[in-house]
């Protein structure tokens, strides 16, 4: 059974879209692992904030039967895919790493690029697993988020799922 990192993202109706990507990746893939949401500024366009966080799941998909259950839940859920590549969405759930597995494999470039570039992929993952290697950098999450030095702002939101809180604003997750 493979481990498989995700990045959930949304900015148009973002606990609406956060919330139902969750619940559908619990309905295929059981049990999730969850960081914290994250609000940050758009990363390449001018738009609304967004919401980004981290799941973890296990799954015997492969990459690519994984990546087209997840291509239908961002479809299922309003993704528009004639846009530009940097635009507002509904819902973006993005492979980040499966296993250790390096280089593309049908398709997906693994581990993600955006992986140790964006605050929002970073941050979530630091907190999540802090003490797993990158598969390339050799590197903990937690050193390569101590190591970041862009600038890109985001910051920790309250938010509950299914009766849960998941995520609390202005707390010091010792990871800042």
């Amino acid at each position: 059974m493979a481990q498989v990192l995700l990045s959930l993202g949304s900015n148009l109706e973002r606990e609406r879209y956060i919330t139902a990507g969750l619940d559908a990746l619990a309905e295929l893939f059981g049990e999730l692992a969850l960081s914290s949401v994250y609000e940050s500024e758009s990363v390449g366009f001018k738009g609304s904030p967004f919401y980004n966080m981290v799941v973890a799941i296990h799954t015997t998909l492969s990459v690519a039967e994984l990546s087209r259950k997840l291509k239908q839940i961002e479809d299922n859920n309003g993704r528009q895919r004639n846009g530009p590549r940097f635009c507002s969405r509904t819902l973006d759930i993005d492979i980040l790493t499966y296993n250790d597995r390096v280089g593309e494999v049908d398709g997906v470039c693994l581990p993600r690029d955006e992986v140790d570039k964006n605050a929002f992929v970073l941050w979530p993952l630091a907190e999540l697993l802090p003490d797993q290697y990158h598969p390339v950098r050799h590197m903990t999450y937690a050193r390569l988020w101590a190591d970041y030095d862009q600038d890109q702002k985001l910051w920790p939101v309250d938010f509950v799922w299914h009766g849960r809180q998941i995520s609390y604003a202005n707390t010091n997750i010792g990871l800042t």
